[in-house]
């Protein structure tokens, strides 16, 4: 616990009325989307980067924990005050869009900023930023550096990373930096920013972020390729895309997902649809939009698709993606609980990983509906179980686990885009060797000496 004199000089640094130590805000900052529960001692509510410096040098001092939170949206739980201490909330006050530069194309965000804010705010510009993930609507750009979130659209325009130019940040004794450049091109010194995105809260508390923006295409156009099985899908997957196609999105869904879709919420699918790519191209001229979806359609047609569909006009496309859109809430229909993955493997690996984690979970004799996105690899594992049954839990994990091993057998990583928090962090070291991880606690080390920022995190 935290004592009285820490939250009297916390109220000195923020006011009093953004120390908060009653109940329901301790409740309220306690959990993430896992669930999983972690009261803080306080939540405290800094208004500019000046009082994330005092509030982090005088934690610093007293040796306190401090957990840096945007929406608390993550699957892992990255933002959770497993050791007590005080969540540091970004989402009230340093939640401003700073500056949208058209000629630089640039956008100068704070933490706080909703991705979907930002995109509604630069398109109505003419600009574009393309990471998308599913949490866009009340997810934060901090949240997203934190996590290099992805989203539908990284198959085209990869992830958050790709998009940060540079940062300021906070180091846990209270020295503010600034991480990389406003250029194009910066080679002058160690890359920090990239070392800074998808360290979820452990290394510093980011307060700027300076965003690459794209131009705006001006066409887009939504298809739909019907598959018998899931191997069909997967190998159309790497041939359209080694055949030239470059779509913004390509969702997969497999036979259990499609089941799901097709009788819990009466999606028009066929009877002997078995698995589902789903996604959008995009562009400026009609020609390169038909260009794409000819690349697709041939792909796919040769790999087994029996149907391919092309949305007419927006209320078709929105038909479409419905059925990616309600595939995480159709499989509810296979168990209470939902042992949530999203690793991730070459994609010339898809269909390897898919029959491995389907053998897996029949080993376990518990289901695993995948769904994710395909054109960049990433699978959504979702093994369903009933809560009440903890033999049946217990089976649930060890499928996770098993499924993990295999994941890493074949080139692939522990986590697409939700990170490593509390959940994956005991399976690190089937990720990483002990000098790897020997490697990562010395970083640490390097930026938090004395170990007070988001501890228990990432296995470190």
């Amino acid at each position: 616990m935290i004592d009285a004199k820490h939250i009297d000089a916390l109220k000195q640094i923020v006011g009093e009325e953004d120390v908060k130590i009653d109940k329901p805000h301790l409740r309220a900052y306690s959990y993430d989307a896992t669930k999983e529960h972690y009261e803080p001692d306080a939540v405290v509510f800094p208004a500019n980067e000046e009082e994330v410096s005092k509030v982090l040098k005088y934690c610093n001092e007293n040796k306190i924990a401090i957990v840096p939170r945007g929406a608390g949206s993550g699957f892992t739980g990255g933002a959770l005050p497993v050791n007590g201490g005080i969540v540091l909330a970004l989402e009230k006050y340093m939640n401003k869009i700073l500056e949208i530069d058209e000629k630089d194309m640039v956008a100068v965000v704070q933490p706080g900023v909703i991705n979907a804010d930002l995109q509604k705010a630069v398109e109505a510009k003419g600009l574009f930023y393309p990471p998308d993930p599913a949490s866009m609507d009340y997810s934060t750009i901090g949240g997203n550096v934190s996590e290099n979130a992805g989203g539908m659209r990284a198959a085209k325009y990869g992830l958050t990373k790709d998009y940060v130019m540079s940062l300021k940040a906070v180091l846990p004794n209270g020295d503010i930096i600034r991480a990389g450049k406003r250029t194009i091109k910066d080679v002058a010194g160690y890359n920090v920013a990239g070392i800074l995105i998808a360290s979820e809260g452990t290394l510093a508390v980011i307060t700027e972020i300076t965003l690459k923006l794209l131009p705006k295409p001006k066409l887009k156009k939504t298809y739909m390729g019907i598959f018998e099985n899931v191997e069909q899908a997967m190998n159309a997957v790497y041939k359209s895309l080694a055949g030239g196609a470059m779509p913004v999105a390509m969702e997969f869904m497999d036979a259990l997902v499609v089941k799901a879709l097709r009788e819990k919420l009466g999606v028009n699918l066929p009877e002997w649809a078995g698995a589902l790519l789903v996604g959008d191209v995009d562009g400026n001229v009609d020609e390169e939009i038909d260009y794409q979806l000819n690349i697709l359609e041939k792909s796919f047609k040769e790999e087994g698709a029996k149907e391919f569909r092309i949305a007419a006009n927006d209320e078709e496309a929105n038909e479409i993606w419905y059925a990616r859109r309600n595939a995480s809430p159709s499989i509810t229909m296979y168990g209470s609980k939902k042992i949530n993955e999203d690793i991730s493997v070459p994609r010339s690996k898809l269909p390897e990983a898919l029959n491995g984690i389907y053998a897996i979970a029949e080993k376990y004799n518990v289901l695993a509906p995948c769904f994710g996105h395909a054109g960049d690899g990433n699978i959504h594992v979702n093994v369903m179980v009933d809560g009440s049954n903890e033999d049946e839990v217990r089976r649930g994990y060890e499928a996770v686990e098993e499924i993990f091993k295999l994941v890493v057998e074949l080139d692939g990583t522990l986590s697409g885009e939700h990170g490593i928090g509390i959940s994956k962090a005991p399976f690190m070291k089937l990720a990483f060797t002990e000098e790897e991880l020997n490697l990562f606690r010395r970083i640490k080390n390097a930026f938090d000496p004395n170990g007070i920022l988001n501890p228990g995190k990432m296995g470190l």
